[in-house]
């Protein structure tokens, strides 16, 4: 996702900010999508399971062993205070407003499998290399290395932190839901399509696999494109470099990049072709656009 200088026609004249035609698969060779599935590749049994991991379909804590939450849980008096502090004008002041934000919480966490895992999910993610907040340390000479002696955190111990942070991400609710599913002898992957998402034919698929984008046409002009979509144009075209510069230090604004850049900074960005990424953050904790950066990084500062 960066920002490149393309050498194009000087008349040139694909709008700005449309997603260039060769970059995008026409819609007549997309594949059919499975109507089992609606694309997604899963058993109607996985996504039963995923639906309650995220409190999508109906879900008891109960039922996986764990103690239903209430306003009286430490996670949850916590998530609620910290809640009610940074935005009384929305759930008022006092105990009062604390308890009805708390009991909001657990009313709604009651309901996601992700936050009352029993053992066997806890098992399944420790082997999968996941939690590695409980099973390792971490420090900026080793990275992570393994406790020792090893440690294996308890259900409890992970349904409070799922309380208290990002918790789970969508790689972990893959782990469990395929864990789940194993234990039960049962596919996470759809059985019409056996996980492709789709139904196409063989001739369908060779069409699809031989695609490739294709490049605007190149000439003497000197245009800037973004790459955080699949790209497009976003500046005019240049006759030549300098003015191409000239317009970056005077009327260049787009992304992080919130004003034009220096001489310096676009002539070394220019210099190389491309942006570093959308931004860097230096050691010293300063942030430069992926524009900017270029300039930096030649420099040595960051």
């Amino acid at each position: 996702m960066s920002r490149d200088i393309r050498r194009v026609p000087v008349d040139f004249d694909w709008p700005l900010n449309k997603v260039w035609d060769g970059f995008l698969l026409p819609d007549e060779l997309r594949l059919p999508p499975c109507p089992a599935c609606e694309g997604m590749g899963w058993s109607p049994e996985a996504k039963l399971l995923q639906n309650r991991w995220y409190g999508k379909a109906p879900f008891r804590p109960e039922d996986r062993g764990s103690e239903p939450l209430t306003v009286e849980t430490p996670g949850v008096r916590a998530f609620a205070e910290r809640n009610v502090a940074h935005a009384t004008w929305f759930y008022g002041e006092g105990e009062a407003a604390i308890v009805r934000e708390a009991h909001r919480l657990s009313s709604m966490w009651n309901q996601q499998w992700c936050h009352h895992l029993n053992q066997a999910d806890v098992d399944a993610l420790v082997a999968a290399g996941r939690l590695m907040d409980f099973t390792h340390t971490w420090s900026r000479e080793d990275g992570w290395q393994p406790k020792d002696p090893p440690h294996v955190p308890t259900a409890a111990e992970v349904n409070a932190w799922s309380l208290s942070g990002l918790g789970h991400d969508s790689i972990n609710q893959s782990v469990v839901v395929h864990a789940e599913l194993e234990r039960q002898g049962l596919s996470d992957l759809c059985p019409n399509c056996n996980g492709a998402g789709e139904v196409g034919t063989d001739e369908q698929r060779a069409t699809y696999e031989a695609w490739e984008p294709t490049a605007p046409p190149t000439g003497e002009g000197w245009q800037l494109w973004e790459s955080v979509s699949e790209g497009s144009p976003i500046s005019p075209v240049f006759g030549d470099r300098e003015a191409l510069i000239g317009w970056l230090t005077t009327d260049y604004s787009w992304g992080a990049q919130r004003t034009p850049l220096t001489r310096e900074q676009a002539e070394a960005f220019v210099g190389l072709g491309h942006s570093i990424g959308s931004g860097v953050i230096a050691s010293d904790g300063r942030h430069f656009s992926g524009e900017a950066a270029v300039a930096e990084l030649r420099g040595g500062t960051p």
